[in-house]
């Protein structure tokens, strides 16, 4: 039993079907598990007048987080490289917040997306990652490490909806109150527009889940030059189902604009993205490009990104946006 794989009903369920054992057991388990690291289960109250319970369930508790073999920091952020049990890496981001921290997790090894401008696409698809590895980066930040984290971003390695019952299975055990209790609004989920994986995404009915569109351009020449699966995504039916998706009050549709110099990053660009977003529930992120290894393309410059802004403020619109550094 992996408790990083189930939610608190399954690991009951799977309590009771093994051991006969009720939720009182399965409660006081799961919550001891994502909270103490190096779980000795027959420590626990719970469990006080029911040593061979005890014993069973630490034979069967097989929750292999993963170990950290490298980690890097630059201006307070914190990149960590995972190694997976077959060897192969994945990378997660720890971001401080002022009151709290943000992680940054991977939900593949590599990704089959091929975006032309980012360095995981360049690696090509090495393997999805399972429900377990992917909260298991959760858990090493969390537990392990001992950081308040409060926001969950899928925009690391891979794409998020080419793994969707992993990843959809990852959210549910997040959001556990019992466990790690990260709540669907402080989960993002960044896509490069699988309209296909919107709409079943939009099928669950998760409203406060944030979901995050990678679009980095307004027309679909340009599009499918940057992002090659927008040759199957066009952006008139992207633009359908970001209007249909199911937002809690208030919530908005995360759209990404990567700002690259010569390419995207004109006043004729910031038209026809203003268009483009017209009369959808859009907040737009807009964000300078930092060139991958061996990028054919350039960062922008500052006159570039002011040329950019001043003309996205002439147009107006009725979405916000904001610039990340």
């Amino acid at each position: 039993m992996n408790p990083l794989a189930l939610t608190y009903n399954q690991c009951a369920d799977h309590l009771q079907q093994r051991y006969g054992s009720g939720a009182f057991h399965a409660a006081a388990l799961y919550r001891a598990f994502y909270r103490i690291p190096d779980l000795d289960v027959s420590r626990l109250p719970a469990f006080s007048v029911s040593p061979s319970l005890a014993r069973q369930i630490s034979r069967d508790l097989q929750a292999d987080d993963l170990p950290v073999v490298r980690r890097a920091c630059q201006d307070g952020v914190t990149k960590l490289v995972f190694a997976l049990a077959d060897g192969l890496e994945i990378e997660t981001v720890i971001i401080p917040m002022a009151h709290h921290t943000t992680v940054c997790i991977s939900c593949q090894a590599g990704c089959r997306m091929a975006c032309r401008f980012c360095e995981t696409g360049q690696m090509g698809w090495q393997r999805n990652l399972t429900a377990a590895e992917i909260v298991s980066q959760v858990y090493a930040v969390k537990v392990r490490m001992g950081f308040d984290v409060r926001n969950v971003v899928f925009m690391g390695m891979g794409e998020p909806l080419d793994n969707f019952e992993a990843v959809t299975q990852a959210i549910r055990i997040m959001e556990d109150q019992r466990g790690l209790d990260i709540a669907k609004r402080h989960i993002t989920l960044s896509s490069v527009g699988l309209v296909a994986g919107i709409e079943r995404l939009a099928s669950l009915d998760w409203p406060q889940l944030r979901l995050a569109i990678s679009l980095n351009a307004a027309t679909d020449e340009l599009r499918r030059e940057l992002m090659p699966i927008a040759r199957h995504n066009p952006l008139l039916d992207l633009k359908r189902v970001m209007g249909e998706y199911p937002l809690a009050r208030g919530n908005a549709i995360f759209v990404e604009y990567v700002l690259i110099r010569g390419v995207n990053d004109t006043p004729a660009h910031a038209d026809q993205l203003a268009e483009y977003l017209q009369e959808l529930p859009a907040k737009l992120n807009l964000i300078p490009y930092n060139p991958r290894r061996h990028s054919p393309y350039k960062a922008p410059t500052p006159l570039d990104i002011d040329r950019f802004h001043q003309a996205l403020l002439q147009r107006g619109g009725g979405f916000i946006w904001r610039m990340t550094t």
